[in-house]
């Protein structure tokens, strides 16, 4: 038996495992160091989880998280996912990525920052070959990450260009509602220029294409908003609904998919507009963003859809302030990881 991560005595796995046909091999990165990434991954592993579970981080930041955390959790450094056993409550598979600082909760450093990244190339690549099914990520700090000289924006444009995706989507998802993003992290003086016809098109198809293919929906109701208040009211209070989005919905309404809009946002989150639709389709971040987490804060999935990989995420950022308090939940860690479990399930059948 292993001994507790307090004594800091790691177990190493020397034997391979072959896969397990219902027992997906799942990737979790855990973030940046000095959040909470790492305190949720440490009570995630306390559950029983229907997977093969692997935590790519720093030994010795774990071993100090958890000790602070006083949570009764064994370690086994992975050397090989291939050796990762399905998962046992209470005993975390960790793929060593060291960092280049020890890690103080709340305290950024950005020299650190190029382990994160790391994280992700690893977790990425191992799905990509197929070594792994699905990879779920703790949140991380942009800023910080830019301040290390990494241009980075986030997860969604990260793993699209790593993956070569023609067009990531985001989509964020509840039990009660989905809401894709025409745009993901841009200052809201860019977005009206993002959304061409060109972009929202191919959005919109990728968000069809995986709501039917991973989702199981044979077809999507696609609700669109507009971009300006009143959906640009005939063009009084803008014009980018009459020159690109309708124009994009009523051409892809002719080629068969089920689209609603240019509709106003101000009305779109009523219980009887929802009942006509799969999802939502936002054209920036805050424009749809608060009406889901106002709704389900805590229990909604942050999607990839259009990689050639199965991606999930948490609901909310690295939480500076609660990191190694005890205070930090990690049900939206856990939503993702069942959403990461079924959608490779899906994706096998």
């Amino acid at each position: 038996m292993a001994s507790t991560v307090a004594e800091r005595d790691f177990r190493r796995q020397e034997a391979l495992i072959p896969p397990h046909k219902n027992s997906p091999l799942i990737l979790l990165t855990s973030g940046e160091p000095a959040g909470i990434g790492p305190d949720i991954c440490a009570r995630l592993v306390l559950e029983s989880l229907d997977a093969r579970l692997a935590v790519l981080g720093d030994p010795a930041m774990f071993a100090a998280r958890i000790r602070a955390l006083d949570l009764k959790l064994s370690v086994d450094l992975i050397e090989d996912i291939a050796a990762v056993k399905p998962h046992r409550a209470g005993r975390l598979a960790l793929v060593p990525v060291a960092l280049a600082v020890s890690a103080q909760p709340g305290k950024l450093d950005p020299a650190n920052s190029h382990a994160v990244i790391e994280m992700l190339e690893i977790g990425a690549r191992a799905c990509i070959d197929r070594k792994a099914d699905a990879l779920v990520t703790a949140p991380v700090h942009k800023s910080t990450i830019n301040a290390a000289g990494i241009p980075f924006t986030g997860h969604t444009e990260f793993l699209g260009e790593l993956t070569d995706a023609v067009h990531p989507v985001m989509l964020l998802a509840s039990s009660h509602l989905k809401v894709a993003l025409a745009t993901t992290h841009l200052p809201l003086s860019r977005v009206p220029a993002a959304i061409t016809r060109s972009d929202l098109s191919a959005m919109l198809r990728t968000l069809n294409h995986d709501l039917k293919s991973r989702f199981g929906i044979a077809r999507p109701r696609i609700l669109v908003l507009g971009l300006n208040p009143h959906a640009g009211e005939n063009g009084v209070l803008g014009t980018e609904e009459q020159q690109t989005i309708d124009p994009v919905v009523s051409d892809l309404k002719a080629q068969g998919l089920d689209l609603i809009g240019p509709v106003s946002a101000d009305s779109a989150f009523t219980d009887a507009s929802l009942a006509r639709c799969d999802v939502v389709v936002a054209m920036y971040h805050d424009q749809g963003l608060p009406a889901l987490k106002a709704q389900d804060f805590g229990a909604i999935v942050n999607v990839t859809l259009g990689l050639p990989i199965i991606r999930t995420s948490v609901d909310h950022g690295t939480a500076l302030s609660l990191a190694g308090s005890g205070r930090a939940s990690h049900t939206s860690l856990h939503a993702a990881l069942e959403l990461a479990i079924d959608l490779a399930a899906q994706r096998s059948q």
